[in-house]
């Protein structure tokens, strides 16, 4: 199984060296050997994205063995509830805290706060809005996701077919979803021409809510041979639409929710595009507790960790990685601590985040 990344493939030369982060503590140049206490704050606990990235958060801090991590999200998406979280791990998370938000501008007060308070931040999945002292981003490129999706989804039509692609956007206005959807519609515009792109449509994120939105997509939509999605939601209600109206049609997506994987699996999706998140919560808290462990500054800039496509040929491996924290912990366990000890060949400068 390889993970894809245009920083995985080639050692970067003459890029990002370890620089403080501005943000306090990070600077001190004093080690510290006992219990560490860390927080990785994120967006819902009710969504698959963010439960793997809170998992390699969690396997980060278990392979110190001296690191009490404040976990914390709102169950279902909440901006103010997810801000109050990340106040309260000032008070209780002094060596520093992880943050992943899918609303970044809510806290822009909130880290500055932190670094006020000299507690170093980490910004995950999403980086950090501009004015704070947050200056580590450990996120891969959606563009390269979407691109990813998009690849084999050609694979799946041949040149010269016309019909109608539908794309749902599961949050409309998150920067990180809508370079998904660039990259996936480069890819079909180069490759397929003749084909119509409708959308991106308002799929919405919660599972409920998502299974509505494509249902009335679909039904508003009934010509189309694809739809694709770019959030974790998309592959489970897109195969359960299949199932309940007897359609068959092209559906693909990204993220790995277990029930998105026995779709991959039963053929009613081609593929899932993977940001690989249990990765960034890894990344993201093994910086943090190796900055305060060898009283380094942490680095700054844009960390990547790869994206992989999950299809037919790969599935098998893929269920058995993520059958449980155990499996994903084994499987992860090399690959994270390469990337953790090579900040050179995932760093590149916050502005070529994409």
């Amino acid at each position: 199984m390889k993970i894809r990344s245009l920083t995985l493939a080639t050692v970067l030369i003459g890029t990002v060296a370890l620089a403080g982060c501005g943000s306090g503590s990070g600077g001190s140049g004093e080690k510290k050997s006992g219990k560490l206490k860390l927080g990785f704050i994120y967006a819902t606990t009710t969504q698959n994205p963010f439960q793997e990235m809170a998992y390699g958060a969690k396997a980060a801090a278990n392979a110190d063995g001296n690191v009490t991590l404040n976990a914390s999200a709102p169950t279902g998406v909440n901006g103010p509830v997810q801000v109050q979280l990340f106040r309260s791990a000032i008070r209780s998370s002094p060596d520093g805290i992880a943050l992943q938000a899918l609303a970044p501008d809510l806290f822009n007060r909130p880290l500055v706060q932190a670094a006020d308070s000299d507690i170093q931040t980490v910004a995950v999945d999403a980086a950090a809005p501009p004015g704070t002292k947050t200056n580590l981003f450990v996120g891969n490129s959606n563009t390269e996701v979407g691109r990813a999706l998009g690849e084999e989804f050609v694979k799946n039509v041949p040149a010269g077919t016309k019909g109608e692609v539908v794309i749902g956007l599961a949050i409309p206005g998150l920067r990180l979803l809508e370079q998904r959807v660039e990259g996936l519609t480069a890819v079909i515009k180069k490759e397929r021409p003749e084909l119509t792109i409708k959308g991106p449509f308002d799929s919405k994120s919660e599972p409920t809510d998502n299974y509505n939105a494509w249902n009335s997509i679909v039904k508003a939509n009934p010509k189309a041979i694809a739809y694709l999605g770019v959030g974790a939601q998309d592959g489970v209600s897109l195969p359960l639409i299949q199932k309940q109206t007897g359609r068959k049609f092209l559906a693909g997506s990204c993220d790995l929710d277990p029930a998105a994987l026995k779709a991959v699996k039963d053929g009613s999706l081609f593929a899932l595009s993977s940001p690989e998140h249990w990765l960034k919560g890894y990344v993201s808290i093994a910086l943090l507790i190796q900055s305060k462990r060898e009283g380094k500054k942490l680095p700054e800039g844009w960390w990547n960790p790869g994206t992989l496509v999950v299809n037919s040929g790969n599935i098998d491996e893929v269920m058995k990685r993520q059958a449980n924290e155990q499996s994903r912990n084994a499987y992860f366990k090399a690959l994270a601590e390469k990337q953790v000890g090579n900040p050179g060949q995932y760093l590149k400068p916050l502005n070529q985040a994409n």
